[in-house]
């Protein structure tokens, strides 16, 4: 962990914010995912488990997915399911991972690799480690992120947006102790690939043993910082924080996170997956796989997908009897 690596003495560097004109955010609160099962039986962390969603907004929910050494036979996806309302971000740190749904987006995601699709309106999709791995076994990590939709957009026509792990923008902290991988929205002016409906900035940082972070953040957005390994502090009052464990930040305009010097042999640096993005500051009404603003809303989401106003699942294309290859159900 990870697969896109850089010198950070050759990447453009974020300038350190100047305290006095952007006023570092205090920690309010760190929590640690509850462990649980998604899909067919994956291991997941439930990142937001236990925090305001008021504190949340524009996200919904993030699983860590993993990480997890599966032996032969054991890798395991979802089967179809719809969405409507919102916007599911898989990101890729070690493995391999198959999306398809039924607006013909998908493809095949891997180290440092991200699928953006935005269910907008609905549809159906699934996910699945290829055959292969599921022949073979191996590792497995990554994060799948919510990303609401304001009102406006609630029945936008989906979307795919399939973003290659070296498409990221790739910048290093000022003194070059941080490696910055920028997936999505803005960072000291460099913007990633992902585009969003909702204005959002999607960052994975690897913070060397020893190495401060200090970063401006738009002090519009609200932010979080998820540990995927290692351990270090968070904040200008060196708050303790993990792999597995959330920091929600207060007001201000810029964020500070440190590597501890000695980490866990399995993990050598401090893995921070940074959220913030405006909050839509609209109601929220969350059920199962639809995100809207009213309960008659859900109910209809509901409605419409049993009645098949959501998609439908595509056919396969499978080895015939005597050969060719035929389309079936």
């Amino acid at each position: 962990m990870p697969a896109v690596t850089a010198d950070t003495l050759t990447l453009p560097h974020v300038a350190a914010p100047d305290p006095a004109v952007a006023a570092p955010r205090p920690v309010r609160s760190v929590t640690t995912a509850p462990s649980g099962f998604e899909g067919e039986g994956f291991p997941v962390r439930r990142a937001f488990a236990g925090v305001p969603q008021q504190m949340l907004d524009p996200f919904i929910h993030m699983d860590q997915m993993g990480e997890v050494e599966y032996a032969p036979g054991e890798p395991k996806g979802t089967p179809w399911h719809p969405h409507r309302g919102f916007e599911t971000v898989t990101y890729i740190i070690d493995g391999i991972f198959e999306h398809q749904d039924s607006n013909g987006g998908g493809g095949t995601i891997t180290n440092g690799d991200t699928q953006w699709m935005t269910a907008g309106s609905g549809l159906l999709h699934i996910e699945k480690p290829p055959e292969h791995l599921v022949v073979s076994g191996g590792l497995f990590h990554g994060i799948q992120l919510w990303v609401n939709l304001p009102r406006a957009h609630k029945f936008h026509l989906p979307r795919y947006q399939d973003i290659r792990g070296k498409e990221a923008a790739l910048l290093a902290s000022a003194d070059g102790g941080a490696l910055l991988r920028v997936i999505a929205g803005d960072l000291d002016g460099h913007a990633g690939p992902g585009v969003t409906f909702t204005p959002i900035t999607m960052v994975h940082a690897t913070v060397s043993p020893g190495a401060r972070l200090d970063l401006p953040w738009n002090p519009e957005f609200n932010a979080l910082a998820y540990v995927l390994a290692g351990q270090g502090t968070v904040g200008a009052e060196r708050r303790p924080i993990r792999k597995g464990q959330l920091a929600v930040f207060g007001p201000g305009g810029s964020l500070t996170l440190a590597a501890d010097t000695a980490q866990p042999q399995a993990e050598p640096n401090l893995e921070v997956l940074l959220l913030g993005g405006r909050p839509i500051r609209e109601p929220v009404v969350h059920y199962g796989p639809f995100v809207m603003n009213t309960r008659a809303e859900i109910i209809q989401a509901m409605e419409d997908y049993q009645a098949g106003r959501l998609g439908v699942i595509p056919a396969e294309r499978v080895p015939h009897a005597d050969g060719p290859l035929s389309t079936t159900d």
